[in-house]
């Protein structure tokens, strides 16, 4: 079987999955996000040399009392955001540094928790914003990731000639990042009309998602390129074959829930 074969079927069974379970209900929602949070525990623990097992009991412990439980409800929520937004902007900081993504022993918890436990909860809590399930919201965050991903391929296989971060993601090109950008934000002015919603704020607000998509979902998957680089190691790990671990899969989505959550939680909060 060709690789371009194998990566088809393997991101094919990735992308149906993750849909059957966004659609089925809440629950399966959940444990999916539950078993995708362990399986990028034990990706990033081998990264930074951490221990997995500490790591894995850590993460499900507090997805287990927070999403599954739903225990404290919004309570903690705006603590996990803004863990998730503060690591997000070091972890950029870091990005632009020369140096190596290293990651020193007594931070590596806290780089844990912000990166990758508390992005997952984020994740989870966002199709129930308005109170209650909610499996299109998280759908098209998906979507506009895949957009995003896709358009910024082609349109930088095609006419990419300038170099984003050649340093850390050698393929990706200025010009791949505005293909992407532009046919995100397209796709997000399109929503309300596949909806049938009339609402005319509706448009300005996905548009304003498709921004941070398109902002963040970029910087994710180049800070967790660096984190690869630092440990030398060209996957995150090998679940998908052609495509590297289930972090490798994700990266974009863990950078850019907390965003979109506070966001939503801005809109909550002005309205």
């Amino acid at each position: 079987m060709s690789e371009t074969l194998t990566r088809a079927i393997s991101g094919a069974v990735y992308i149906a999955i993750l849909l059957t379970a966004c659609w089925y209900s809440e629950w399966s929602f959940k444990i999916l996000i539950g078993i995708f949070l362990v399986l990028a525990t034990v990706e990033f623990a081998k990264l930074i040399k951490f221990n997995t097992i500490s790591a894995v009991v850590r993460a499900l412990i507090v997805y287990v009392i927070f999403v599954i439980s739903d225990f404290f409800e919004s309570r903690a929520d705006v603590f996990f955001t803004l863990f998730s937004i503060l690591t997000a902007i070091w972890l950029i900081k870091k990005l632009f540094s020369p140096e190596n993504l290293i990651i020193k022993e007594n931070y590596k918890g806290f780089v844990f928790a912000g990166y990758i436990t508390f992005p997952f909860i984020t994740i989870a809590k966002i199709p129930f914003f308005n109170g209650h399930y909610e499996s299109y919201i998280i759908i098209l965050i998906f979507l506009m990731i895949w957009i995003n991903d896709t358009f910024a391929y082609l349109v930088g296989k095609s006419f990419g000639k300038h170099k984003l971060f050649e340093k850390i993601s050698p393929k990706k090109t200025i010009e791949g990042f505005l293909g992407g950008a532009l046919f995100t934000i397209i796709f997000s002015f399109f929503i309300p009309t596949i909806f049938g919603w009339d609402n005319e704020n509706t448009i300005w607000k996905w548009v304003v998602i498709s921004i941070i998509v398109v902002i963040f979902a970029t910087l994710g998957d180049l800070v967790e390129s660096k984190f690869k680089r630092s440990a030398n190691v060209k996957d995150s790990g090998n679940i998908m074959p052609g495509h590297g671990g289930i972090l490798d899969r994700l990266d974009s989505i863990i950078f850019v829930a907390p965003f979109i959550f506070l966001f939503y939680q801005i809109l909550s909060y002005v309205s």
